[in-house]
């Protein structure tokens, strides 16, 4: 409803001045993307790097579908400065149920970071397997991480 109450006043402004008309088109089209993407189905995650209180950028991600402990690769992400990634894992039609798996390279990240890590790091490959039973829902999968330990929760 809310998505044809702003076409139809997006249409109503292809009649006013050239700018304001394209104003009101993109801040619609900004307003209907946002709320399209609220309600459908989308897979986020974010880092946070709890040995030094900051979000975990550029850290790699591997997503992975499994299906009968066979692993199918999705696709692989880098985190931005804010530790998370600029669009969805997955949305819409893309995010199906079942189980999948998130690898983060967290050995590497420490690395760059310049802390002393022991030879094998303690933490290094990170695998996160969860299971999406809702495929409109929202599933946010953060992790909280040091090079000694890490932790995970469904969030929102």
């Amino acid at each position: 409803m809310l998505l044809l109450y702003c076409l139809d006043i997006r249409a109503r402004a292809s009649r006013l001045t050239p700018l304001l008309h394209g104003f009101v088109h993109n801040a619609l089209t900004s307003a209907a993307l946002y709320y399209l993407l609220s309600i459908m189905g989308k897979l986020t995650t974010h880092i946070l790097d709890t040995a030094h209180g900051r979000p975990g950028a550029g850290v790699s991600i591997t997503l992975f579908r499994v299906d009968d402990e066979l692993r199918q690769h999705i696709s692989d992400f880098v985190t931005n400065a804010d530790g998370r990634c600029d669009a969805p894992l997955l949305a819409g039609d893309e995010l199906i149920a079942g189980t999948y798996e998130l690898v983060f390279h967290i050995g590497a990240y420490f690395k760059r970071q310049g802390v002393a890590l022991p030879q094998p790091n303690f933490i290094d490959i990170v695998p996160l397997r969860f299971g999406i039973a809702d495929a409109k829902g929202h599933y946010h999968v953060p992790l909280l991480v040091s090079p000694w330990s890490y932790s995970t929760y469904r969030g929102s």
